[in-house]
C-alpha cells in the first residue's frame, strides 16, 4: 500500500511538472520603458516553411494570459496559427479605479502608450523568429481586451487583415479608424458595456466600412447568432448578439476562426 501510494506521489508531481515547463516553454519576456512584460506564444502546427497566420488574443480587465489562451482556444480550433496572448498591466479602470489588477490602456496615448509599445515589440519580435504570414494578422479580445483590440485598429490598422473585438467599448476610437473586416460580439444585457452603446458603435463601423443597410444570416454557435454586412469595397461587418451579459461566450471562438479564416489582407 506504501509502495502504491509512492507512486501515485511520484506520477503526480511528474505531472506538474511537465504543466508547469510546457507552460514556460511558450512564456516570452520583453522590456518596453524599462518596465518587464510578458505574453504566451503558442507556436503554430505547420509544415516548415509554410507562413503562418498570428492570432493576437487580449484578455479583459482583472485577467491573464493564459486565461485568454484557454478562453479563446485557437490552438485546438486553428492549430495552424501562431497565439499570441499577452499580458496586460495593472491599470485603473471603471470597476477598478485604483487599477489594482491588470488591463489595457483605453485610448490612443493613454498610459504612455504602453501597450502599442508593447505589440510592436511583439511583432517585431514574431517576424524574427517565425516565419509569419503578414498578410494574415488579427486581433480579438474581450471586454477591455476588446476595447485594446478597437485601440490596436485605430493605431495600426495597416498590420491587420481583420479584427474582432468582443464587448469592447468603441468610444471615441472610431474617428480614427480606417475601414476594415471587423466582427464584434455584443451580449443584449450586459451589464458594464450597455448593449444600446455597443449597437451605436456597430452601426458605426458599418457606414465606415460602407456596408448595405440590409443584413443577412452568416453563422450560429450556440445562441449566437451572426448577421453579414456586405460591403462592396470588401470590408464587410459581421454583428454577433446573444442574449447573455458580460461574460465571453464559449461559442464565440467558433465564429471568430471562421471569420479570420474568410480574409486577407490585400
Amino acid at each position: 500500500m506504501a509502495r502504491i501510494q509512492l507512486i501515485k506521489i511520484v506520477l503526480t508531481a511528474c505531472i506538474a511538472v511537465s504543466v508547469v515547463h510546457s507552460d514556460e516553454s511558450d512564456r516570452r519576456e520583453w522590456t518596453v520603458d524599462g518596465v518587464k512584460r510578458e505574453a504566451l506564444v503558442v507556436p503554430p502546427a505547420m509544415q516548415a516553411g509554410t507562413p503562418a497566420p498570428v492570432v493576437f488574443a487580449f484578455h479583459g480587465h482583472g485577467g491573464s494570459m493564459q486565461n485568454s489562451a484557454r478562453k479563446f482556444n485557437m490552438e485546438n480550433l486553428w492549430p495552424e496559427a501562431l497565439l499570441v496572448c499577452m499580458q496586460g498591466l495593472n491599470t485603473p479602470g471603471k470597476f477598478d479605479p485604483s487599477g489594482e489588477r491588470a488591463g489595457w490602456q483605453k485610448y490612443v496615448g493613454d498610459q504612455g502608450d504602453r501597450d502599442l509599445k508593447f505589440f510592436d515589440q511583439v511583432l517585431a519580435t514574431l517576424k524574427k523568429e517565425y516565419s509569419i504570414d503578414e498578410k494574415r494578422v488579427y486581433a480579438t479580445g474581450h471586454s477591455n481586451g476588446g476595447g485594446f483590440t478597437y485601440v490596436l485598429w485605430a493605431a495600426r490598422g495597416d498590420v491587420f487583415a481583420a479584427v474582432a473585438p468582443s464587448a469592447g467599448g468603441a468610444g471615441g476610437k472610431i474617428a480614427a479608424l480606417r475601414p476594415l473586416p471587423a466582427m464584434h460580439i455584443a451580449g443584449e444585457n450586459d451589464e458594464r458595456v450597455p448593449y444600446e452603446t455597443q449597437k451605436r458603435a456597430m452601426a458605426a463601423i458599418r457606414t465606415l466600412n460602407g456596408c448595405k443597410d440590409e443584413g443577412e444570416p452568416w453563422a450560429t454557435a450556440g445562441t449566437l447568432v451572426g448577421t453579414l454586412y456586405s460591403s462592396d469595397s470588401g470590408t464587410p461587418f459581421v454583428s454577433v448578439v446573444y442574449p447573455g451579459g458580460h461574460a465571453f461566450p464559449s461559442e464565440a471562438p467558433d465564429l471568430i476562426v471562421k471569420f479570420f479564416k474568410n480574409h486577407t489582407k490585400k
